[in-house]
């Protein structure tokens, strides 16, 4: 019973890692669902793996220095050590996702979004709620406005084409 006792209080004082780690599945999972709605490589379980993985290693990371950098005077901990390794994992996994064929590249959105999505978690994880949801809103928002600015140039540029295929048959 009494590591029941003492389990139910470890629960409530961590409370907030949990919530940390619920509210960095949840917006994983948004953000995979708008790569998967785009039918891109990497989608809903990729971005909340991502997520979760980086709010944990962040939280991980932050109180290790909280409960064990007290233990010894000669004992140095800085907490986003492990925290920037995530940077570099993040790179290597978006590297992947990255394909070159002639002179196309696809993927580097979907390599950007990884990163960003670790951010998201590496953001969440270490507390900093509202600034995550806002870069996530005005972000998605500057991609949606990117995206049409981005049509509307394709199809400037390939009814230019098109005229000067007529002008030329003429």
């Amino acid at each position: 019973m009494t590591h029941f006792i003492s389990f139910i209080g470890d629960f409530f004082t961590q409370f907030e890692m949990y919530f940390r780690i619920f509210i960095s599945a949840f917006l994983g999972l948004l953000i995979g669902f708008d790569r998967t709605h785009k039918n891109k490589p990497a989608g809903v379980k990729t971005y909340t793996f991502v997520t979760v993985a980086s709010a944990l290693i962040t939280i991980v990371s932050i109180e290790s220095v909280a409960r064990y950098g007290h233990m010894n005077e000669r004992t140095m901990m800085d907490p986003m050590r492990l925290t920037a390794q995530i940077v570099s994992g993040l790179g290597f996994l978006g590297a992947g996702l990255i394909m070159k064929t002639g002179f196309e590249v696809k993927g580097l959105t979907s390599a950007a979004m990884i990163l960003f999505a670790g951010g998201v978690g590496i953001g969440i994880g270490a507390g900093f709620y509202g600034i995550v949801i806002f870069t996530i809103v005005t972000a998605f928002f500057f991609i949606r406005v990117g995206g049409w600015i981005e049509k509307k140039e394709h199809d400037r540029l390939h009814a230019k084409d098109a005229k000067d295929d007529i002008d030329l048959s003429a």
